[in-house]
């Protein structure tokens, strides 16, 4: 009895947002479409709510037997709470940029937002926590395909929009085949070591790894990669990206990501963890691959979302390049990146929700922002910072993330790894710079003249003080939070 207590105490923001989707659910149904902005209140004030939760422990750090839950399904240590907190300021984030954007005509006949879309973000949220926490892979998946059901419906929330229909059914058929992949490969595991908890299947991957069990580790290592959109299994990241919706758009490339990320660390370090040299080459391929594909693949598009979901599949690959390292420094970093990361993708997918003409219509594309600098002066220079930082450019604190993945990468003896990423990184400048010289050089095409609501202007400032020269304030408390999420990553049970 005092287990069970002390697992739902470990799982109170799990509760919280549970029940708040639940009752918003009930509310939805008897109210309807009408009471959509009212819900995305409430289930950001209970995203809010949950994050004030993980507080206290996510300062003075917890790790031990005493986070294990359920008989060891759930472990809510430091680096579970580091990524959830970031998920759920994420998730926040898609929330409140959500409604001007299903208010314009960009929305065709469906216009106001939809009562389930906050509902959803709830789901997918209370999914990503699973997903973060699991210590076994029926938890994981569990969490896993809670996530996956809810983002396949946010992708095509516009049922009348052909783009967003077919990133909704593109989305579906590639995830539920990486799933099925995923699935496969915990299958094998189990098959080959007798058990679904981590600590089971790592003890039965002890010694020498035979051809069944390598076999699993490559599809679990498959599956994973999907999720997190990186090279070669990132083949549905632009298309979904520039036919969801855009807040949409901006809540898959940060905190599904976050989940997935903090997910597959858990995995290879928990499950994999006595078999570095089985997974770390796998790492490094697909973390250079991503890194340069990246930045190839961006140079020669006009859509920005599009660019921005190739720039994610760069980014990702600077974040598994820390995963590489198979260290506690390597993880710090690697959460220290993710962190930034989630700030600038934020601000930037808030930027393009305000390129916006006097009817509503939204704009998406480089021709669409000639001459920004000219007709919005002001959000020509956040964007701009915000792909100065993406590039890595210093002073911003983009040049920061990929400074402390450089130096673990070089602490760690990868140093070819870490001179063909900076290289790979130096050509990615390209497509960032682009912007400058749109906004700042061409002659203005005068269309983005509309007016942006207090609320996008507020997380636009924020997110843009965030990754600004000012941001290295926060630098040390974000070392000493990621320190800790990495340090409990390594404790052994």
């Amino acid at each position: 009895m005092l287990d069970l207590a002390n697992s739902f105490d470990l799982i109170i923001p799990e509760l919280i947002l549970t029940g708040a989707g639940l009752l918003l659910l009930l509310v939805a149904a008897w109210g309807g479409d009408q009471l959509s902005r009212p819900i995305a209140i409430l289930a950001a004030t209970a995203l809010f709510g949950a994050g004030i939760a993980l507080v206290p422990d996510l300062h003075f750090g917890t790790d031990g037997p005493q986070t294990l839950a359920f008989n060891g399904l759930l472990r809510v240590d430091s680096f579970a709470l580091f990524a959830k907190a970031m998920i759920y300021l994420a998730a926040i984030g898609a929330l409140i940029i959500a409604p001007a954007f299903f208010a314009s005509p960009a929305a065709g006949e469906e216009r106001g937002m939809r009562a389930e879309y906050p509902i959803l973000i709830i789901f997918a949220s209370v999914g990503m926590s699973i997903m973060v926490s699991a210590s076994d892979f029926m938890a994981l998946y569990l969490g896993l395909e809670l996530n996956s059901l809810a983002a396949y419906v946010l992708a095509a929330i516009l049922r009348k929009d052909d783009r967003s229909a077919e990133a909704g059914l593109k989305y579906f058929v590639l995830g539920a085949l990486a799933s099925g992949i995923l699935l496969y490969g915990m299958s094998l595991l189990y098959g080959f070591t007798g058990g679904t908890d981590f600590a089971t299947v790592r003890a039965g991957l002890e010694g020498d790894l035979a051809y069944g069990p390598l076999f699993g580790l490559i599809f679990v290592m498959a599956g994973l990669a999907f999720k997190i959109a990186a090279v070669p299994f990132h083949m549905w990241t632009p298309d979904v990206y520039e036919g969801a919706p855009t807040p949409v758009t901006a809540f898959f490339a940060t905190a599904p990501k976050v989940a997935a990320v903090a997910l597959t660390a858990r995995v290879v370090f928990d499950v994999f963890g006595g078999q570095v040299l089985a997974w770390q080459q796998i790492v490094m391929f697909a973390a250079l691959a991503s890194i340069v594909f990246g930045a190839l693949g961006a140079i020669g598009q006009e859509n920005l979302k599009r660019l921005l979901a190739y720039s994610s599949i760069n980014n990702v690959g600077f974040i598994l390049l820390g995963l590489a390292v198979a260290d506690q420094a390597g993880a710090s970093a690697m959460l220290i990146y993710l962190f930034i990361y989630v700030a600038m993708s934020l601000g930037s997918f808030t930027a393009l929700l305000m390129l916006r003409g006097d009817d509503g219509d939204l704009f998406e594309t480089f021709g669409d922002i000639k001459g920004l600098a000219v007709t919005q002066p002001a959000l020509a220079w956040c964007l701009l910072l915000f792909m100065f930082s993406l590039a890595g450019i210093p002073p911003l604190l983009g040049f920061y993330s990929k400074f402390v993945v450089f130096q673990a990468t070089v602490e760690a003896g990868l140093v070819v790894f870490a001179a063909i990423a900076i290289a790979a990184s130096v050509i990615g400048a390209f497509y960032y710079i682009k912007f400058v010289k749109v906004m700042f050089f061409d002659e203005p095409a005068e269309l983005v003249t509309g007016k942006s609501g207090m609320a996008h202007w507020v997380l636009l400032a924020l997110t843009a003080l965030i990754i600004s020269p000012l941001g290295y304030l926060l630098t040390p408390s974000l070392t000493d939070l990621a320190d800790k999420a990495a340090r409990s990553l390594f404790f052994t049970i």
